[in-house]
């Protein structure tokens, strides 16, 4: 059987570092994770505001990285609504095949966040940041170091809270929406939401933790992710 090719698209703030540790994590799944500017390798960069440019720069690297084939996409809050419309592209792309989309910690794409953090002051953004994620980056306990990754935060939650999907946006794809059992943002009723965006099999999982789940879930979620594929809902 063919290794399975995951592409990983991450959280407000993170790049595509956050996925290294999952390489190697299993055996029959390769792990690619394509950066967006603003970050890590691509820090010099201005970072992307928007969901439909991050898309065509996400599909662009995965051309070049992939060029065609099989996938599944994997994506984490801000993650998962750019999975959503990385899917929607490259089922436009003769060359490429989406198996399955698994969305993760993320309420369905047409629902609005009620509180938004885009516009506050650094304090009251990184304050309405860490609730809404329950979660912080020890990085951003730095001045020097938040000072840097401030920006490109501010720019991935402003893509998140303007994200608009056009109406009847759906994927043909399987669809899998995973929530962390304790999630204090995501219920299990928004993470059911997603049954609205498939024309395709859907299912929702919850796994141990909150919001963050998947820091400390690593190898459940890899697990989960290849039991869906080899076995479609």
């Amino acid at each position: 059987m063919s290794d399975l090719n995951l592409v990983c698209l991450p959280f407000a703030g993170a790049g595509a570092g956050f996925f290294v540790p999952w390489r190697d994590r299993r055996d029959g799944v390769v792990v690619h994770a394509p950066q967006l500017p603003g970050r890590e390798d691509l820090i010099d960069e201005p970072p992307l505001t928007s969901v439909p440019d991050a898309v065509e720069h996400l599909l662009t690297e995965l051309m070049d990285e992939l060029g065609g084939g099989e996938v599944v996409l994997f994506g984490h809050s801000l993650g998962a609504v750019l999975a959503f419309e990385l899917a929607q592209r490259l089922e436009s792309v003769d060359t490429f095949a989406v198996r399955h989309l698994v969305v993760s910690g993320s309420a369905g794409p047409f629902r609005r966040r009620e509180h938004p953090a885009t516009g506050l002051s650094d304090a009251e953004f990184l304050r309405r940041v860490r609730e809404l994620a329950g979660y912080e980056h020890p990085a951003l306990a730095e001045p020097e170091f938040r000072e840097l990754i401030l920006p490109t935060l501010r720019a991935d939650v402003r893509m998140h809270e303007e994200y608009r999907p056009r109406p009847g946006a759906s994927t043909k794809a399987a669809l899998t929406s995973v929530r962390g059992a304790h999630d204090e943002l995501v219920t299990a009723a928004h993470a059911a939401e997603w049954a609205q965006v498939t024309d395709g099999g859907f299912a929702t999982v919850e796994l141990p933790g909150g919001h963050m789940y998947l820091v400390d879930e690593v190898d459940r979620l890899l697990e989960l992710v290849a039991g869906l594929v080899r076995s479609p809902v």
